[in-house]
């Protein structure tokens, strides 16, 4: 098991890691999941376009990318979250910097875990999980 925080085109450095990583483990494997290889990359807005332009033909902003390449139960991915658009949605959603970052980081995992945000049943469904682990996540 390895989850790992970096930063590119960004400053970002990401406080009480190992809280985090063991927040991640416990809703993998909740899930029924085992955690692989995931990298969690904080990046700037220009890098995280950048990447939606290259991988996905997107040519918009976004908060976060998440790369998937778990096979069966194992979780293997890249994760890409762009700090300058978690800021900007801590504002405009009137959040704390911290749990704004942490229900982006959240809502990436249980994407990896089957959650999906297609149809408004999927998105009230993907809400009410974030909800239940941002609570369940203590500092």
């Amino acid at each position: 098991m390895a989850i790992s925080f970096s930063s590119i085109d960004s400053s970002y450095v990401l406080k009480n890691k190992r809280l985090v990583k063991s927040w991640i483990k416990n809703c993998i494997e909740s899930n029924n999941f085992t955690v692989g290889e995931i990298n969690i990359v904080f990046s700037s807005d220009s890098y995280i376009l950048e990447v939606n332009n290259q991988f996905l033909g997107h040519n918009y902003f976004t908060d976060i990318i998440t790369f998937p390449y778990s096979s069966s139960s194992l979780i293997d991915a890249d994760i890409v979250i762009s700090i300058d658009t978690v800021k900007s949605n801590s504002i405009k959603f009137n959040q704390p910097f911290n749990r704004e970052l942490h229900r982006v980081i959240i809502h990436g995992i249980l994407h990896l875990t089957g959650f999906n945000d297609k149809s408004n049943e999927q998105k009230q469904q993907m809400r009410v999980e974030e909800e239940k682990w941002l609570s369940n996540f203590n500092l």
